[in-house]
């Protein structure tokens, strides 16, 4: 079997290599964004992988038919930028990667809310000035707050399990509960709630039309002064704007943010010697209350390696069998 894989990094090439030495199989890897500038490049093979925030073409589907392509396989979860009626009217099998390791981000979001509550960006600017006061800077514990969690998959739930160890009382939402989490009575009935008695709102779902700018103007002055809002998922689930106005205002205290609504362009570019053109995300960057990381939740060497491995073979089924476990319905 014949595959092309996009968008691979260094950290990758080496479960690639790994896989085709196991298997037999050949897989050229390109560093290159898959959109319809590079698509014709996909002639002749039968599956294609990529990893990107971008949106794929809806043309690119009908390519994938004329070259031959059978299956396209993501390395992550989301399908959000994916157009699956346009690859199911090619022909097109479409996988992703379910699980790569929910514990990589549902640590990450819980360690970035720890740094928030203890003000270790504000100290760190200070120290690098000589500046070794404490006040006004005192910390919160997090055994004494209320976190929401909105979303209640795997990641969600992972996360679920960290706060609860670590003593705080968690609240959750979702439209599809999950049975075990109900037994624990931590649900409630809508975000009106969520929002005006979580002192965080974390937030672990997918990016679909009726969610977007779910953290807006309205939602956010439901919410206590002072809370914090952390975003490991999508970013257009969140109004920037209305965001950076509560946070000036210390309706929050805090925000940190592993996406951004328009990141495509930023996230895992190097821009340290270019002016950056988008001017509300560097209205986000000046501000001291909020961590700002490219996308890198996911990123650690099991999820890396599980990312590239599952999604490979994902390829390998459809292609061997028609199916996969984790073809996207």
């Amino acid at each position: 079997m014949k595959f092309i894989a996009f968008n691979v990094r260094e950290d990758e090439e080496k479960y690639f290599a790994q896989w085709v030495d196991e298997t037999g199989n050949e897989v050229l890897r390109l560093p290159d964004m898959l959109d319809m500038s590079t698509v014709d490049k996909t002639k002749g093979f039968d599956g294609v992988l990529a990893l990107q925030t971008g949106v794929y073409p809806d043309e690119m589907f009908a390519k994938f038919k004329e070259y031959g392509v059978k299956v396209f396989s993501i390395r992550n979860v989301g399908v959000d930028n994916i157009n699956l009626e346009a690859a199911k009217k090619n022909g097109i099998v479409v996988t992703n990667v379910p699980a790569y390791s929910p514990n990589a981000i549902a640590e990450f979001s819980v360690t970035q809310l720890m740094q928030l509550l203890r003000n270790t960006t504000i100290f760190r600017n200070k120290v690098a000035k000589q500046d070794f006061r404490w006040a006004p800077y005192v910390g919160k514990e997090l055994r004494s707050l209320t976190v929401g969690v909105v979303g209640t998959g795997r990641i969600g739930r992972a996360a679920i399990d960290i706060y609860r160890g670590f003593g705080a009382k968690v609240i959750a939402y979702d439209l599809y509960p999950n049975p075990e989490l109900k037994k624990l009575g931590i649900y409630v009935d809508s975000y009106d709630e969520l929002f005006s008695n979580a002192d965080v709102i974390t937030l672990h779902m997918p990016a679909t039309p009726a969610d977007q700018h779910l953290v807006n103007t309205e939602n956010l002055n439901k919410m206590k002064d002072g809370s914090y809002i952390i975003n490991t998922a999508r970013g257009a689930l969140i109004d920037t704007k209305a965001l950076i106005e509560a946070l000036k205002s210390g309706k929050l205290a805090g925000a940190a943010l592993d996406t951004y609504e328009n990141e495509s362009d930023i996230f895992n570019h190097d821009l340290s010697n270019q002016e950056i053109k988008d001017a509300t995300f560097k209205e986000l960057l000046a501000l001291d209350n909020v961590l700002v990381t490219p996308h890198v939740a996911f990123y650690t060497e099991t999820a890396v390696e599980n990312m590239v491995l599952i999604a490979l073979n994902s390829a390998k089924d459809v292609c061997k069998d028609g199916t996969a476990s984790t073809v996207v319905k």
